[in-house]
């Protein structure tokens, strides 16, 4: 029998239930991850079909590229994802859901480069510049209102 890792939102309306391990934490500094999490986005990542999620979860396809949701009692995050390309099938789910994350640890930076000035995550992680990022995802500014 795999373990079940179990997490939820701060009002406790959405459930999170992760069938085996959680994977690796992944931080991002660009703009549209920024704006939505208020600093620093960060999520762990697992692959969709070992996920159940129940709750009034809302989302919002946040660019061409990214589709985030959020409990629409809270507020809370929930996940991050690419509805297709090659990351398609896994979620990033926010690592708050879980007692301490779950376990899962930090393991890469994303748009490092792009950090405020005020701060920066420290500690010996994969660092992945602006341009080294766009170079293999498609980056776009657009973004729709559409919220389902």
């Amino acid at each position: 029998m795999s373990e079940e890792i179990k997490g939820h939102c701060l009002c406790g309306a959405v459930k999170i239930t992760v069938t085996g391990p959680l994977g690796d934490i992944s931080a991002c500094h660009c703009d549209l991850c920024t704006r939505w999490s208020g600093s620093v986005q960060m999520g762990i990542e697992v692959p969709q079909e070992r996920v159940e999620i129940t709750g009034p979860v809302k989302t919002h396809r946040s660019s061409p590229i990214g589709k985030r949701a959020w409990c629409d009692t809270c507020g809370s995050a929930v996940w991050f994802r690419y509805p297709e390309g090659p990351d398609a099938g896994y979620f990033e789910l926010a690592p708050g859901l879980f007692d301490n994350a779950g376990g899962a640890k930090l393991v890469r930076i994303v748009y490092a480069d792009r950090h405020p000035d005020g701060y920066a995550l420290a500690g010996d992680v994969q660092r992945v510049s602006k341009a080294e990022y766009e170079a293999k995802h498609p980056f776009v500014e657009e973004k729709t209102n559409a919220v389902s």
